[in-house]
């Protein structure tokens, strides 16, 4: 990896680590911090693949994997109230929702970086931060996939309620994926005006 990557790997690792840690702390019934740091991460990718390609963002993803996988290992040796900060099962979650809707992000930025300057970014992170709450919340929550780690008890999420306190009937990990969905969405709009900025300066010093 070259110099030139350099701001854009520790950018991704100062996120995955902040938000690894944020995600201990709620905001709210539905959400923890960790939700407002984490929908940074697609913002990085995104300037890396306008500026330096979709293989400098593969690699910038590849180590914010890692990052997480890092994370995700020191959590389930810290012991908090209710046992490890992180169990299997999340570490698992995280791994793969990561990943996936990382790696989803470059692939449809790529396809889409000949058009209107924001149609990229933005199509890219709707349609990668989707995967990744979906990804992440069901197999972190989900009962029918319970068998990732039997040992894990997320009976606490199965419990139902209304959806976000006043909707339909459903089990308290969708109302936390929908919730979470929310300001990934929300920040992919607002992700629109860093992006403009950063990548117009990063691109006349290229």
């Amino acid at each position: 990896m070259t110099r030139t990557y350099l701001p854009g790997i520790l950018a991704m690792a100062i996120i995955v680590v902040a938000s690894n840690i944020l995600v201990q702390f709620l905001y709210g019934d539905w959400l923890t911090w960790g939700a407002f740091t984490y929908p940074l991460a697609f913002l990085v990718t995104d300037v890396m693949n306008r500026v330096y390609g979709p293989s400098a963002a593969r690699r910038v993803v590849l180590v914010g994997f890692v990052v997480g996988l890092i994370c995700s290992l020191i959590g389930t040796q810290i012991m908090g109230e209710f046992g490890p900060l992180v169990t299997l099962r999340i570490a698992v979650a995280s791994g793969i929702a990561f990943l996936v809707a990382q790696l989803l992000d470059v692939a449809i930025f790529a396809a889409l970086r000949g058009g209107t300057w924001w149609r990229a970014p933005l199509a890219s992170t709707l349609i990668g931060s989707s995967v990744d709450t979906a990804l992440f919340f069901s197999i972190a929550f989900s009962g029918s996939l319970s068998f990732i780690h039997p040992a894990t008890d997320v009976s606490w999420a199965a419990e139902t309620l209304p959806l976000l306190g006043s909707g339909p009937i459903a089990p308290l990990w969708v109302s936390l994926a929908v919730a979470d969905w929310a300001v990934k969405l929300s920040l992919a709009l607002i992700a629109l005006i860093p992006f403009r900025m950063i990548t117009a300066r990063l691109t006349r010093a290229t």
